[in-house]
Parts: structure tokens; C-alpha cells; sequence
């Protein structure tokens, strides 16, 4: 049956609960409810209601006993299921407390302890539902329950002192259950955001690493088709006229056009070498050239013919992470993006500046978090305006800061300004 929570929530079936985690939490809770009850009816001589309180400690622990043997270890609970659990122990909870003082009782605080995991662990609904069933009970408890037991008698908690608790409950069952819901929510996100950011990376670096296997592919059968290329020659040049001659004279233009589509691959794996040393104007061609096809003016500022020119490997991380920036601004630019490079003996810096209509006011300074998108939020002319994901930015600003570089983002007079800046040394490539 389809899990209802899950579906309107849209959560990720691989962040429900282990049936193993709340089975031992569920054990914790039991020990220490079977402590408390035992300790202060043998060790302080308090009267209260044992029978009825291990019967309720029972039914957890008769529910543990159950789902281990039914349930293998590795067994996630759906989003029903794990809130149905904590809802049981919410009602346990409530019960026992009911036989032992209600809200007057000290433990009326581990009330929260089921909403903070749901909070954690599960989607909003049924976290509010957990937090109204909690509220519910403890409003209960503030008027009907059995007297606190105190040695000597009963002892008698003004209401007023009642009604604190009862506030306070509620409201940490508010506050607490939103705070560990955002943050939860926050790490998921970075997560997932992070897990993208790696598949692009192993992306580049396949491509790069195939880009090696072709030029080692085509230098290790020059040989063999040269000499392939050799004996058919000879062998056009004996045979005689007829059939046998124009096959051969096939197999040798087949050779030579293996030699060509080998030579192709040499040269690109030249032009494109992931392993070569790169200067940081190479770069800023490489990563732009795939860009200058969509009647945007791309321009390049950087100083030409300098001795002192930074020089790196090729990363399939920085190409990545700066092609998507210049990207970003030829999708929001008027007419024109304009790439600076500068550089010094401790730092090197690259800004990218577009004549568009820049980052909204509202999102300029979370540029950078998971899930944040401006596509579709006014930035974009019509003809752009499609709508994100919101990771682009997120995996470029990490794959660059894995780098060594630090990015900003700001609004210049025109449009977006976008600056990367590395200290030299993470940049250049270390001399020997």
C-alpha cells in the first residue's frame, strides 16, 4: 500500500528510520521507566499502582519482542509506520504517567523525546500529528491522573505550578519539534547536494580518463597498422591485375583511413590533454568556448605575453565549476559577459561580470546554498526564465572551493559580478 505521509511530503525513502533504532531506544525507555517505578516503590517506600504501571511497561516491551522476531534488522519503516511507533509510545508514556502524578510527575519532559525524532527523521505531517496527539495527552494529564506518590502521603502541586508545566510542554514541544525539523532538513539537503556535486565530478574525471585511453588506444596500434600499411603495399605492387589486386589496394585505403581517425584522436587528445599544464588564460578559453554560440558577447581581459603567468593542471573540477558560472551569465546577460583574469605572486583571480538584470536582493546572500534557485524568480529575461534546480551554483562554488578558491557574489552596476580568487599556491601547478 502506498505510504501516504511519503507521498505528500515527497520524502526520500532513504532517510526513514531503522526499525533497529527505535527498538533500542524503545529497550532505553523500558529500562529506565522499570528503574524509576522499582526504585522509588523498594527504595524510597512509595505507595503507587505497581501491577498497572509493569503493565504498561509490559506492552513495550512485549511491542519490542514482537517487531524483532517479525522484522529482519536492516528493516526501514515507511513514514506510517515509524509515526504509528511513536505515537504507541507517546500513549505509553502518557499512561504511565497518569498512574504516577501526571504533569506533577518530573518525567512529563520525555514527552518530547518522540517528537524530537519524528522531527529529525520523518516529514512535517506526521510530526504535527505526533506533536497534537502529545499536546492532546498532556492536556489530558494536566486535569485527570492519580496523585503524585511522596513518601509519607500525597503530596499536593498547586495548580497554578500545573498549568507552568502544561505551557511549558506545549511550547517546547513547538519550538524544539520545528528547530530539529529546519536542521534535520538543512543537512538532508546539503546531502543530496553534495551527493550531486560528486557525481559530477566522477563525470568530468571519466571523460578525462577516456580522453587518456584514446590517445594511449591510438598510439599503441600506430605500429601494427603501419606495418599492416607497409606489407600492403608491397604486396599492390606484385599482384598482378584482376580481383586479388583491388582487394589489396581496399585493404590498404582502409589502413590509411584508420591512420587518419588515430591521427584525429592524437590531436584532440592534444587540444584537450587532461593531463597537460594549463595557463590560466588556456583555461578561461577552454571553459568559455562552448559558450559563444548563443549571440552573447563573450569578453576576455587578461594580460597577454607575461612571464609570470600561473600555470596548472587541467581539474576537471575548476573547468566544471567556472563553465557553469559563465554559463549562468550568458544565460542572463543582455549582450555581453566580460571575464577578467588578474594575478600577482600570492593570488590569482577571476571575475565574471554579465549586463543582465543580477541577483535577486532577496537570495544574494544564501548564493551558494543547496536548493537555491533564480530561475524563474524575475531575474532572467523571458526567453531564459526556465525554471532550476537550484544545484548549479551549489556544485560550482564547491568543486571550486575544493580547489583552494574562495567565491563571491554580487550586484555591479549592470548586472551579476561573480570573483574567484586562489591563492597562488593551491593554483599553480608546483614546480620541481
Amino acid at each position: 500500500m502506498p505510504d501516504t505521509f511519503s507521498q505528500m511530503s515527497g520524502f526520500s525513502p532513504a532517510y526513514l528510520l531503522r526499525l533497529d533504532t527505535l527498538i533500542r531506544l524503545r529497550w532505553l525507555a523500558i529500562a529506565g521507566q522499570t528503574a524509576a517505578v522499582v526504585g522509588v516503590f523498594f527504595g524510597l517506600g512509595v505507595e503507587l499502582p505497581l501491577a498497572m504501571c509493569f503493565v504498561a511497561i509490559l506492552a513495550s516491551a512485549v511491542l519490542n519482542i514482537f517487531l524483532r522476531l517479525v522484522y529482519p534488522v536492516t528493516e526501514r519503516l515507511d513514514t506510517r509506520r515509524a509515526a504509528m511507533l511513536l505515537g504507541f509510545d507517546i500513549v505509553q508514556l502518557a499512561i504511565l504517567l497518569a498512574l504516577t502524578g501526571g504533569l506533577e510527575n518530573p518525567f512529563a519532559m520525555l514527552f518530547l523525546a518522540p517528537v524530537l525524532i519524528s522531527a529529525t527523521s520523518l516529514p512535517p505531517l506526521p510530526t504535527t500529528l505526533l506533536g497534537i496527539l502529545a499536546f492532546v495527552c498532556v492536556s489530558v494529564l494536566a486535569v485527570f491522573h492519580m496523585p503524585l506518590p511522596w513518601p509519607g502521603g500525597v503530596f499536593q502541586v498547586p495548580g497554578l505550578y500545573v498549568a507552568g508545566v502544561w505551557t511549558a510542554i506545549c511550547l517546547a514541544l513547538g519550538f524544539i519539534g520545528i528547530y530539529a525539523w529546519r536542521v534535520a532538513d538543512e543537512g538532508r539537503q546539503l546531502s543530496d547536494a553534495l551527493s550531486a556535486t560528486e557525481l559530477v565530478l566522477a563525470r568530468e574525471q571519466h571523460m578525462s580518463a577516456l580522453d587518456g585511453l584514446a590517445a594511449a588506444a591510438a598510439h599503441e596500434l600506430g605500429t601494427p597498422l603501419a606495418t599492416i600499411r607497409l606489407v600492403a603495399r608491397e604486396l599492390e605492387k606484385t599482384v598482378p591485375e584482376g580481383p586479388v589486386r583491388d582487394d589489396v589496394h581496399l585493404l590498404r585505403e582502409q589502413v590509411d583511413r584508420c591512420r587518419e581517425i588515430l591521427q584525429k584522436l592524437t590531436s584532440l587528445h592534444e587540444e584537450d590533454a587532461p593531463h597537460t599544464e594549463m595557463t590560466i588564460r588556456h583555461l578561461i578559453e577552454d571553459v568559455v568556448a562552448p559558450h559563444r554560440e548563443f549571440g552573447v558577447a563573450i569578453e576576455i581581459d587578461a594580460p597577454e605575453k607575461d612571464r609570470n603567468e600561473p600555470v596548472a593542471r587541467r581539474n576537471p573540477g575548476v573547468l566544471y565549476g567556472l563553465g557553469n558560472l559563465v554559463e549562468n551569465a550568458v544565460d542572463f546577460a543582455s549582450q555581453k559577459v566580460q571575464i577578467t583574469a588578474r594575478w600577482d605572486e600570492s593570488e590569482i583571480g577571476v571575475t565574471i561580470k554579465d549586463d543582465g538584470p543580477g541577483f535577486p536582493p532577496e537570495v544574494l546572500a544564501r548564493l551558494g546554498d543547496p536548493y537555491l534557485t533564480t530561475r524563474g524568480a524575475g531575474r532572467a529575461p523571458p526567453e531564459t526564465d526556465r525554471p532550476g534546480l537550484g544545484l548549479g551554483v551549489f556544485i560550482a562554488k564547491t568543486l571550486l572551493e575544493r580547489s583552494g578558491a574562495k567565491v563571491g557574489f554580487e550586484n555591479g552596476e549592470t548586472g551579476a559580478v561573480v570573483t574567484v580568487l586562489w591563492p597562488r599556491s593551491a593554483f599553480e601547478l608546483a614546480k620541481v
